[in-house]
């Protein structure tokens, strides 16, 4: 479908860079550890129908083991990334639909993304093999998320390439004075409600003006040491913190997320009390608990629950919310997670794909959505607006993002209206990789007095501002 609007713009070429980046400290992801990540950034030339041009950047960790859990080797999964990265850049650059960045992204996940995956997993079953995972059994196939990741660095160069042609924050486009179409061509609400989407157009659902600080959520992985007996002898003298209090300190923290097994319930129960006892010491105000979808049988966290409740309940009553206990899949693990929200606020995170399936989660009793710029900019505000519509609460969590998704990861929480600021981790697990950025938005890369800063944005596109940065990006990797 074509646009109608003067602004509509279509995309001319895309380049696809390759940055490499080393984990200071190991994260944990469920039963998988990341110490390395590839970032890809992506240059994206759009051109309006009055043939002006402009480019703009995105950029998205490939983490390999948060969007395709499996027995598969990274190295596998890795390389079926980036190659899959490659494939996307020639699509996107002959990709012939002009309109609006949502309109053209939106066609672009419809059409193209399903069908490059698809052929790209058809090819890969050819060649046979299998790896199988509790969270994503038996495929040797790129699951949609990881699809979706792969796709976000273009999407989001896009949305920012439309606002530096129009010399406009890419956030203030989000309006019927850009878009053709209204959100009920992209949206549907639940059956029987008088909820409607008719003349309605994302800014409705859009904090603007955004605030410039939002409060961190610093990450406790599942390797982190607490406390001094935790240490092994092994971590970085870097001059960065390693235990817990001395990044609440250093940080002026006061909300905290704690990464737990899900296959491990004393492991679990004894890591929330102890990292609620030094919480409470040190004047923290909230916690969440992230199970990472290995949980399987909603009594698993009840009985946490229960028990943090009877036993400690002020670590209890500091609990915010709990994140995606249950696997990706949806559909094929419709568990009723009633009993849950019953206890504490659950969000979907990982099944959190886009609109469609925040609306079964809905009906399945999940509470809110965390939303994540690394399943598309596109999907986001989509996301956003559905959920919003439908009473649902709303967390920006992170992909411990470095260097420009960064911004993009902390400009979508603080025009989302999150129920406590948002999740920012890179400068925990790959501080040095944002040094050229964190130049520019020193804000933004540095928590202090438990808030991020965001005051220093440009007033185009996604305000990256790069054109002062020192950062000397490789030769493209793909350019079309």
């Amino acid at each position: 479908m074509t646009g109608s609007k003067h602004s509509d713009v279509r995309v001319t070429a895309a380049e696809l860079f390759l940055i490499p980046v080393q984990a200071r400290v190991p994260i944990k992801f469920g039963p998988e550890v990341l110490t390395e990540v590839t970032c890809a950034r992506v240059r994206l030339t759009v051109t309006d129908r009055r043939g002006q041009s402009a480019s703009g950047w995105g950029e998205t960790p490939l983490n390999v083991q948060w969007v395709w859990p499996s027995e598969l080797s990274y190295t596998e999964r890795h390389d079926a990334l980036v190659d899959f990265c490659r494939r996307l850049t020639a699509a996107w650059a002959s990709f012939d639909v002009t309109g609006h960045p949502l309109e053209v992204g939106y066609d672009f996940q419809r059409t193209e993304l399903s069908r490059l995956r698809s052929e790209f997993n058809s090819a890969r079953t050819a060649h046979g093999g299998e790896g199988t995972h509790p969270c994503q059994p038996g495929s040797n196939d790129v699951p949609f998320l990881a699809a979706l990741v792969c796709c976000s660095p273009f999407d989001i160069a896009l949305h920012d390439a439309y606002g530096r042609l129009l010399q406009r924050d890419s956030y203030q486009t989000y309006s019927a004075e850009f878009l053709s179409r209204d959100l009920s061509r992209f949206l549907e609400p639940v059956e029987e409600s008088d909820i409607s989407f008719a003349g309605l157009f994302p800014d409705a659902f859009l904090e603007n003006p955004a605030p410039q600080k939002l409060m961190a959520w610093h990450l406790i992985g599942g390797l982190d040491p607490l406390s001094a007996d935790d240490l092994t002898g092994g971590e970085p003298d870097d001059g960065y913190p390693v235990l817990l209090e001395d990044w609440i300190r250093r940080d002026g923290l006061k909300c905290l997320k704690v990464k737990l097994r899900g296959i491990d319930a004393e492991w679990d129960y004894d890591r929330l009390v102890r990292v609620g006892e030094i919480a409470i010491r040190e004047d923290v105000v909230w916690l969440t608990a992230d199970f990472n979808c290995t949980v399987t049988d909603p009594r698993y966290v009840n009985e946490i629950l229960d028990r943090l409740r009877e036993e400690h309940p002020r670590t209890f009553g500091m609990l915010l919310y709990i994140e995606q206990p249950f696997p990706y899949d949806l559909e094929k693990f419709s568990i009723d997670c009633r009993s849950v929200a019953a206890r504490k606020p659950v969000f979907l995170d990982e099944s959190a794909h886009d609109w469609q399936h925040v609306r079964l989660g809905r009906s399945l009793g999940w509470s809110g959505v965390a939303l994540k710029t690394c399943k598309t900019q596109t999907g986001a505000i989509l996301s956003l607006c559905w959920a919003k519509a439908h009473g649902m609460p709303l967390m920006v969590q992170d992909l411990a993002n470095p260097m420009l998704a960064q911004v993009t990861h902390l400009r979508l929480a603080a025009h989302a209206g999150t129920i406590m600021g948002v999740e920012t981790n890179s400068m925990q697990f790959y501080p040095e990789a944002s040094i050229p950025e964190a130049q520019v938005h020193p804000g933004m890369f540095t928590r202090r007095n438990g808030c991020i800063d965001l005051s220093t944005l440009g007033s185009t596109g996604m305000g990256f501002r790069e054109d002062e940065m020192s950062r000397v990006l490789p030769d493209p990797d793909t350019a079309v």
